[in-house]
Formats: C-alpha cells, sequence, structure tokens
C-alpha cells in the first residue's frame, strides 16, 4: 500500500497508544507500516512534526464533534450551552485516543489549523456572548487548558484505586477534615466536569 502521510499519522497514532509521548520513534512508526524508517521523511520531517499532525487530528476530530454538537441545541440556547457543547466534544474527544491529553498538553508548540480552529470558535462564542474582548482570550485559554488537564488527569487515573482502610480514612478526615468533608462532593466524572464549566462560565459572566 502506498505510503502516505495520512496512513503515517494512523501509525503514528498507533504506537503512540502503545508507548507514549517520550518513547514514540520513527522506527517504530515505520516497523508498524513495514517499511523503512527513511521513507517516512519523504512525508513527515521528523517525529516532532509526526506529534504535531497528531494533536491536530485530535483537534478536528474535536471541532468536528463539537460542530454536530452545536447544530443540535435548540434554538433558545445560551452562550453558556454553546460553552458547555464545545468543552463536553473536546474532552470526549480527546478521551478517544489513549494519552490523547499528554498528546495535546506536549505536542510542539506549532501553529496547527485544529487548535486554531477551536480556539476561533470559542472566542466567538465569548465574544458575541458580549464578554469583554480583552478578557476572551484568556478565557477561552482557560478553558481549553481546563479541558486538557481534566482529561489528563482522568487518563492518568489507576484503573483500580488503591484500598482504603476505616483506620487511614479516619486519619485522613482528622487530618483533612475540609477535604474529607462534604465541602467536597463524591461526584461522578461527567457530573464534576459539567460543573467545573459551569463554574467557569459563572466567572467568565461576571466579567461583562
Amino acid at each position: 500500500m502506498k505510503l502516505t502521510k495520512e496512513r503515517i499519522v494512523d501509525a503514528g497514532m498507533a504506537v503512540f497508544a502503545e508507548v507514549g509521548y517520550q518513547n514514540l520513534s520513527m522506527r517504530q512508526v515505520a516497523d508498524r507500516l513495514d517499511a523503512h524508517a527513511g521513507s517516512l521523511y519523504y512525508h513527515v520531517r521528523g517525529k516532532d512534526e509526526l506529534l504535531a499532525l497528531m494533536a491536530d487530528r485530535v483537534c478536528r476530530r474535536a471541532y468536528d464533534a463539537g460542530t454536530e454538537a452545536l447544530a443540535a441545541l435548540p434554538s433558545a440556547a445560551t452562550w453558556q450551552d454553546r460553552v458547555h457543547a464545545q468543552a463536553t466534544t473536546l474532552r470526549l474527544s480527546i478521551k478517544q485516543h489513549p494519552g490523547g491529553a499528554q498528546l495535546l498538553a506536549e505536542s510542539p508548540g506549532v501553529l496547527s489549523p485544529g487548535a486554531l480552529s477551536l480556539m476561533e470558535r470559542l472566542l466567538r462564542t465569548l465574544v458575541d456572548a458580549g464578554l469583554p474582548a480583552d478578557h476572551c482570550g484568556i478565557a477561552a485559554d482557560t478553558l481549553l487548558s481546563h479541558v486538557t488537564g481534566f482529561v489528563l488527569q482522568e487518563q492518568n487515573q489507576p484503573a483500580t484505586p488503591p484500598p482504603v482502610t476505616a483506620e487511614l480514612h479516619a486519619a485522613l478526615r482528622e487530618q483533612f477534615p475540609l477535604v474529607m468533608s462534604p465541602l467536597m462532593p463524591r461526584l461522578s466524572q461527567d457530573e464534576k466536569f459539567a460543573q467545573s464549566i459551569r463554574l467557569l462560565c459563572t466567572g467568565f459572566a461576571a466579567l461583562s
């Protein structure tokens, strides 16, 4: 099968899911494609460009998912609803790729059309909501960083949480009374994420 940039990105995503950001190599990607490593460089200049292309793919798919979610909103949807739709689809899109949050957080700092598209649409949502223009950039960047960080924590959580004995729980409640109190509700990840986006939107609204 002919070697293309798309096939190289496909293979890069598969290898990345197995070995992670730091251990990914062009040779591993070439082996996945049953090709010589040197032949990859006709299409991708190196590992940094490959990682950037992989991150861009995640962002593009998140953008497309966000487009569908926004189109499904009722005509009376608020700007907060639009922000929530974009944040939720971004989170779900990143989670579809093992290590996807790490990929976005650590990918080379190059201009990515996919990432820029996500930022542009979110900025437009905030500007159209009437938020002060000089705050919209920070607000959009804060929200996108929050989504990436939230998924990064989700993807790094152990499959099985460590056991907590009654004695340890009692000791923790004595040492950290606020953390272990009802002030820190035990929510599902979905509920926690939804509430966090609502809190951010409340803060953004206070700027106008």
